[in-house]
């Protein structure tokens, strides 16, 4: 370590302003002759535009955002089942999540119908879309699938 050198060039001297004319930058220390920005203390705030509206000023700053209540829903295909899983094997969070199909902290995950399924898979607690449904059902699967309340239902049960 008390061998490595930066290489040639690689810093400059720092610029020292206000030391004589001798140095190429006395008297005014590169700030030029006039102006606001050659005053102590001149120069604008951060944000101004030279009088224009400044854009923090221009954007809207109401309404909603959904943001902060959006779901994130992992989505798997057929083909990933049918590449990864035997027949007779059962497809939950947790054996997605051994699989590598699924981060393990993912909770939403939903399997659509794209691609052929010729296993027979059982499918629980996970949500399914009709047609993967259907294919799984064919190939003599099952599919337990995750109720899922809608609002009218919750408020009825409190």
């Amino acid at each position: 370590m008390s061998m490595l050198k930066k290489p040639e060039g690689s810093t400059r001297r720092r610029k020292r302003v206000g030391r004589g004319q001798g140095s190429g930058l006395g008297l005014t220390a590169g700030r030029g002759d006039n102006g606001q920005n050659a005053r102590s203390g001149g120069g604008v705030r951060p944000g101004f535009e030279g009088g224009q509206m400044p854009l923090y000023r221009r954007i809207a700053r109401r309404g909603f955002s959904n943001y902060p209540f959006k779901t994130k829903v992992a989505v798997l295909n057929l083909d990933a089942l049918q590449q990864n899983y035997k027949s007779g094997e059962t497809v939950s969070l947790e054996s997605l999540a051994k699989k590598g199909l699924i981060k393990s902290r993912e909770k939403n995950v939903k399997i659509l119908g794209n691609g052929e399924i010729k296993k027979k898979l059982s499918v629980e607690y996970i949500a399914v879309s009709e047609s993967a449904k259907a294919k799984i059902e064919k190939a003599g699967g099952t599919v337990t699938e995750l109720k899922v309340l809608d609002t009218q239902e919750q408020n009825d049960g409190e």
